[in-house]
């Protein structure tokens, strides 16, 4: 079995354990932008490989078919005769080699024509949002008039943030700023962009558990992330009311991040009762280790699988 095939098979080993082992490592949010390099580290590291294996495994094949002959007819009877000599490895490296292009195809055609119809219906809603709210003096938001509590942000052309006349009236100034930071921290981020990537992959790969509990759980560490870079300018009992003010208004569009839409327990918790330093530190000296270790595997096998294969003769 050549390299191509072991990366190919490293992606699948990827996407079956490394789901259960990055859980139990970002639960807790200790580390939550270690946290999403980690997710995202391991979903590249699957994708990579899976792209990588076949690229490795075309160009074995074309080592693994007697160099003789010219034109179709040859090019069929170096493949027959492929077949004849070493039958059983060749004919596996085939099977693998059209599955995963196959399969590549298929999930690129589906990620793209899933980004494009997600990127008009985030840009649309922006659009809506701008003619339909209004601006109030010292709100640096779109106000909506609503009977829900929520703030949100729409990436667009510009971004928008939302928050509700219902808000407005649940929140004090403190309160509203902090909340309005987060949402800021988002658009800063380009964490909807990521969000959006993620979701449209898993809603591609739906049986792959790295992909679907990959989407989920970035989406969770990065409202954690938001909330950390709210917390550094307005404190968190600030930003902690704020969110109390906001539960159970009910989830934001599909197409924005809102304030209280994920994982609301979890923050509310690790607001009002941050770990120790130490705790931390472990924490992001575990993910940062992990991240390596899931980019560093497969840049070195498919490193090896490009030095071991000769060159390729015309």
């Amino acid at each position: 079995m050549g390299m191509g095939a072991f990366l190919l098979l490293y992606s699948v080993l990827i996407a079956v354990f490394a789901p259960s082992l990055l859980i139990r490592l970002t639960r807790r949010g200790n580390a939550p932008r270690l946290g999403v390099a980690a997710w995202t580290t391991a979903i590249a590291s699957a994708l990579a490989s899976w792209v990588a294996g076949a690229a490795l495994l075309a160009v074995e094949l074309s080592h693994a078919i007697p160099a003789s002959g010219a034109g179709i007819v040859g090019s069929c009877l170096r493949w027959l005769r492929g077949l004849a000599g070493d039958g059983v490895a060749v004919g596996v490296q085939i099977g693998l080699l059209a599955s995963a292009s196959a399969a590549a195809a298929v999930v690129g055609w589906r990620l793209v024509r899933g980004l494009i119809t997600m990127r008009r219906r985030t840009h649309a809603h922006a659009r809506d949002a701008r003619l339909v709210a209004r601006r109030v003096r010292g709100v640096d938001a779109l106000v909506l008039d609503a009977g829900e509590r929520a703030a949100y942000c729409v990436p667009g052309r510009p971004n928008v943030i939302i928050v509700t006349s219902s808000a407005l009236e649940a929140l004090g100034a403190h309160e509203l700023d902090a909340v309005l930071a987060h949402e800021r921290a988002h658009l800063n981020g380009h964490h909807p962009q990521l969000v959006a990537v993620l979701r449209v992959l898993a809603e591609t790969l739906p049986r792959v558990a790295l992909f679907s509990a990959g989407a989920a759980e970035v989406s969770r560490l990065l409202e954690m992330c938001a909330d950390d870079a709210a917390t550094r300018i307005h404190g968190r009992s600030a930003l902690l009311a704020g969110l109390i003010a906001l539960a159970g208004s009910g989830p934001a569009p599909a197409e924005a991040m809102g304030a209280t839409s994920v994982a609301v327990l979890d923050r509310a918790g690790r607001l009002a009762a941050p770990l120790p330093a130490p705790d931390r530190g472990r924490a992001r000296a575990r993910l940062a280790a992990a991240s390596v270790l899931l980019a560093l595997v497969p840049a070195l096998m498919a490193a090896a699988g490009v030095m071991w294969c000769p060159p390729v003769v015309l």
